[in-house]
C-alpha cells in the first residue's frame, strides 16, 4: 500500500504550470526534518517552490516544538519552500489555506469525511490524521519572505503510535490504511498533496485568506464545541464559533465574542449547539 517515492513519478502528476515553477525536488530515504533542511538550504527567488519529501524523519517536528513522530514507512512527510514577493499581511493564515488544500488532495483518494482543527490540524473520525507546520524565513530587506510549509500524514502504521507527552484533544492517531478500503499509493498520494499545495500558495498570495475562507468553515471540526485555548498570556474557555475572515479563531464566551490568533486547545468538550 505505501509504495515507493520516486521524484520523477511525483513530478509526472502535477501540472505543467506547478512543474516548471519548482525549482528543486529531493526525495530521501531519512532525514532529521523536511523542514529544518529546507530552512538550512538556499531559498528560492520569488515565485519560485522548493520541494523535500522523505521516507522517514528522525527529528520531525509539530508546533510549539512538539514532536511528530515519523518512522519508517509509515506516513507522508514533506515539505515546500515558496518565497513571495512580498511579506503579506495576512501570513498565518497560510496554515489554514493549506489545510483546505491537503483536505481536497484527500478528497481525489476516496477520503470524504476529513475535517480540520484550528489552525492546523486534519482530523478523521475524530483522530489526527495528519498535521502542517508552516515556518517564516525572512529575506533582505526589500526582497519578499520565505515560506516553508511542512506536511505529515499517517498512512499506514506498522505498529501502535504511543503519543506519550504528545497527546493532544484529539487524543489518538489514525492512519489512512483504517479510513479507506484502497488508500492511494504514498507517490500518488505526494503528487495530488504537492499539487494543491503549491496552487492553494500561488492563490493565496493573489486573494489572500478570503478565497479559502468559506471552504474552512465547512470543514471546521471545532465549531459549535466547548474549548479551552491557552495562550502566552491567558487561557479561556468558551464555545468555538468558527472563524473570522482572516483565519481568527472566534469563541464566544458568555455573551462577547472574542477573536484568538494564536494559543494552543488543550481541550475540547462536545458540541453544544447545531452547526
Amino acid at each position: 500500500m505505501i509504495g515507493s517515492l520516486d521524484a520523477a513519478g511525483i513530478r509526472r502528476m502535477l501540472t505543467a504550470t506547478s512543474s516548471s515553477n519548482l525549482d528543486e525536488l529531493e526525495v530521501f530515504s531519512s532525514i532529521d526534518s523536511t523542514n529544518t533542511y529546507l530552512l538550512k538550504q538556499p531559498a528560492p527567488l520569488p515565485g519560485r517552490f522548493r520541494l523535500a519529501i522523505a521516507d522517514q524523519q528522525t527529528a520531525g517536528r509539530g508546533r510549539h516544538s512538539r514532536t511528530w513522530q515519523s518512522p519508517p514507512e509509515s506516513g507522508l512527510y514533506l515539505s515546500l519552500a515558496y518565497t513571495f514577493a512580498q511579506v503579506l499581511d495576512n501570513l498565518p493564515a497560510l496554515t489554514l489555506t493549506l489545510g483546505v488544500a491537503v483536505v481536497n488532495a484527500l478528497s481525489e483518494t476516496g477520503v470524504d469525511n476529513a475535517a480540520l482543527k484550528w489552525p492546523n490540524d486534519i482530523v478523521v473520525n475524530g483522530g489526527k490524521l495528519g498535521g502542517i507546520l508552516t515556518e517564516v524565513r525572512s529575506r533582505e530587506a526589500g526582497s519578499g519572505i520565505t515560506v516553508i510549509a511542512g506536511i505529515g500524514i499517517n498512512l499506514e502504521f506498522q505498529q501502535p503510535l504511543d503519543l506519550g507527552a504528545d497527546v493532544t484533544t484529539l487524543q489518538r492517531a489514525v492512519d489512512l490504511k483504517s479510513i479507506v478500503a484502497v488508500p492511494a499509493e504514498r507517490g500518488q498520494l505526494a503528487g495530488l498533496v504537492v499539487e494543491h499545495m503549491m496552487a492553494a500558495i500561488t492563490r493565496f498570495e493573489r486573494d489572500g485568506f478570503r478565497g479559502f475562507a468559506d471552504a474552512w468553515r465547512r470543514l471546521d471540526w471545532l465549531c459549535g464545541k466547548e474549548i479551552t485555548i491557552v495562550s502566552a498570556d491567558e487561557r479561556i474557555t468558551g464555545q468555538a464559533a468558527g472563524v473570522d475572515d482572516d483565519g481568527a479563531l472566534l469563541v464566544d464566551i458568555d455573551s462577547r465574542r472574542q477573536r484568538v490568533v494564536s494559543g494552543s486547545i488543550t481541550e475540547v468538550g462536545g458540541r453544544t449547539t447545531p452547526r
